[in-house]
């Protein structure tokens, strides 16, 4: 990962407008597809149960179908959640008002905001969050440092970000059949842990807690896996992709290759999780550049 811009032509990095476009296309059907969204949000939510922290204003960064949105209305009654995405088709899924009863009797929150924007340039304030969520969003950046930059900005000193992404194993059966098919540009690359927490500290955060489990999702055929990948947008937009249909011989070459990962009459697909989360640092000068320098009340020691 470098500071500057990547390089545009990558073949493995994604085409942001190809990306955008897929998105819009898929926010009518994601939830047809989201189980593994739906299943991750759940598990970021339990824990939160180990943090100690009560945002009022919430940014879910990626937000997808949402299924983020009312878990966390329900996990910090009366905050605010803004919701994030590169589409706004996206954006606005699983938005809906809260009735006016629950807002007088301070139960559920407020109406979620609604955002289009990449996030690598956030429309929002220094400081403006508490809370920055992003649930299987990060991977879609070839380099994470710009949008966790930004979520460090957003974030209040002391705020907390919490995470997931997919890692390099993720598809593997994919990338592999694709790769004695003779194919290329197939299945995306994906960042590994241990560089996203690098980026962490790159990036403005400290006291990063990181770890990976590796789910597997299983389907009848093939033609499963496609359309849950379809409905959620997650298709090939990279640079160096091929423009035309990929010809019917390597293409059954392919399926012939993944059938080798058949047990029990389902074909698997493997995601690599990484969860984690951070913390805001205290900023170590003022805006005019001066150093801060906090002091702490030493503690009495015992039978002294």
């Amino acid at each position: 990962m470098h500071d500057s811009a990547a390089p545009q032509d990558e073949p493995f990095f994604a085409e942001r407008a190809a990306l955008k476009r897929a998105f819009a296309r898929a926010a009518a059907g994601f939830a047809a597809g989201d189980a593994l969204h739906r299943e991750i949000a759940g598990r970021m939510i339990e824990r939160l149960d180990l943090m100690r922290v009560a945002p009022q204003q919430i940014v879910e960064l990626g937000c997808g179908s949402g299924p983020g949105t009312p878990a966390l209305g329900s996990r910090f009654p009366g905050a605010r959640v803004v919701r994030v995405d590169l589409s706004p088709a996206m954006a606005r899924l699983g938005v809906q008002p809260v009735p006016s009863w629950r807002r007088w009797l301070g139960r559920g929150g407020t109406a979620a905001g609604v955002v289009a924007a990449d996030l690598s340039a956030l429309p929002f304030a220094a400081g403006a969050f508490g809370l920055a969520w992003s649930n299987l969003a990060l991977h879609w950046h070839d380099d994470p440092l710009p949008a966790l930059r930004e979520a460090a900005r957003v974030l209040a000193p002391g705020g907390l970000l919490m995470f997931s992404t997919l890692g390099p194993d993720t598809l593997k059966e994919l990338r592999a059949a694709f790769a004695a098919a003779g194919g290329n540009c197939h299945v995306r690359r994906f960042i590994d842990l241990h560089d996203i927490g690098d980026a962490l500290g790159r990036a403005g955060f400290h006291a990063p807690v990181m770890d990976m489990e590796l789910m597997t999702l299983t389907y009848e055929s093939l033609d499963g896996l496609f359309a849950d990948l379809r409905a959620t947008g997650s298709v090939n937009v990279m640079r160096g992709r091929a423009r035309g249909l990929l010809p019917p011989a390597r293409l059954r070459r392919m399926r012939s290759a993944y059938e080798a990962w058949r047990q029990d009459g389902r074909v698997p697909a493997t995601f690599e999780v990484i969860h984690g989360h951070a913390w805001r640092a205290q900023p170590r000068a003022n805006a005019a550049g001066e150093a801060i320098v906090r002091f702490a009340p030493r503690r009495k020691q015992r039978g002294l």
